[in-house]
C-alpha cells in the first residue's frame, strides 16, 4: 500500500467523509438513500430475487443501509479504513467490516450476484484499476453484475469533484469507462449520468432550467473548440453499470 493511504484511510472518516455532528449522519443516511434510490436501485435485480450484494469500499454503510431499509437482505460491505467501519458499528449499520477488496473477493468466488462501488474507482491507479476489474469478474456469479459511480472527467469542474480528496488518482468519462469495462472483460456496458435532482419542487424546478442553459453553453463551448458532443455526459458523476460474461 502507498504511504499516503495508510496515513489518509487511518482515519479517513475522520478527516474526509465524516466532517459533520451526529445529526448529520442522519441527514446524510437518509439524503444518501433518497440519492441511491434514484440512481442506484433501479439497476439492481428486484428484491423479491434477494440477490446477494456486497459494497466494496462502502465508507460507514450508507448504501448498505439503504439497501436494508429497501428490503435486500442478503447485502453487506467491506472497507479498508478501520475509521469508516468503527463509525458503521457506532450508529448500528450492520454487515459492514474490514477488508481489502482483492483479498475478499479472491477468496468468495462466483460468490455474487451484484458487486457495487459507490466513489471508489477514483481512488485507483489504472494499473490497480484494471486488476481490480479482473477479481470483480472473479467474485461475480455467472451473469453477475458491477455498478459503479465515480467522478465525470467532462462535467464542468471536474476538479472540483476529482480533487476535494487527495486520495483520488483516476478519473473517467463515458468513452473511456466503455474501453476500460470492455476491456477487462465486462459486456453490456451502459455508462448515464447521475442523480442530480433536488427534494423540493422550487428548487429542482430552477435547477433543471439552469442546467438546461449550462448543458447548452458546453454544447457551444465544444462546438467551437472543433469537437463533436455526441455522447457526452455532463454531470458531476457517472454511473457505470456492467455485466459479467
Amino acid at each position: 500500500m502507498y504511504q499516503y493511504r495508510k496515513t489518509l484511510y487511518n482515519k479517513y472518516y475522520q478527516t474526509q467523509s465524516g466532517r459533520r455532528s451526529e445529526r448529520e449522519i442522519n441527514d446524510k443516511l437518509k439524503q444518501d438513500s433518497w440519492h441511491f434510490q434514484q440512481e442506484i436501485i433501479p439497476l439492481l435485480p428486484k428484491v423479491v430475487s434477494q440477490p446477494n450484494i456486497i459494497d466494496i469500499g462502502c465508507g460507514f454503510g450508507s448504501l448498505v443501509h439503504a439497501l436494508q431499509q429497501h428490503g435486500y437482505q442478503k447485502v453487506r460491505g467491506i472497507d479498508l479504513s478501520p475509521d469508516q467501519v468503527a463509525e458503521a458499528e457506532k450508529i448500528g449499520i450492520k454487515g459492514v467490516e474490514q477488508a481489502d477488496l482483492i483479498e475478499y473477493l479472491k477468496k468468495h468466488p462466483n460468490t455474487f450476484d451484484v458487486i457495487i462501488g459507490i466513489d471508489i474507482i477514483e481512488h485507483f491507479s489504472k494499473d490497480e484499476l484494471v486488476e481490480i476489474l479482473e477479481i470483480i469478474q472473479l467474485g461475480l456469479c455467472s451473469k453477475g453484475i458491477a455498478v459503479f459511480r465515480t467522478p465525470n472527467a467532462d462535467a464542468l469542474f471536474s476538479s472540483l469533484y476529482m480533487f476535494g480528496d487527495f486520495t483520488h488518482e483516476t478519473i473517467l468519462n463515458n468513452s473511456s469507462a466503455e474501453q476500460l469495462f470492455h476491456s477487462t472483460g465486462f459486456s453490456k456496458v451502459t455508462v448515464t449520468g447521475s442523480c442530480m435532482k433536488i427534494k423540493n419542487p422550487i428548487k429542482e424546478f430552477l435547477r433543471i432550467i439552469l442546467w438546461k442553459l449550462t448543458v447548452v453553453f458546453s454544447k457551444t463551448f465544444i462546438f467551437a473548440s472543433g469537437r463533436s458532443s455526441k455522447g457526452l455526459i455532463f454531470s458531476p458523476n457517472i454511473i457505470i453499470s456492467a455485466q459479467k460474461n
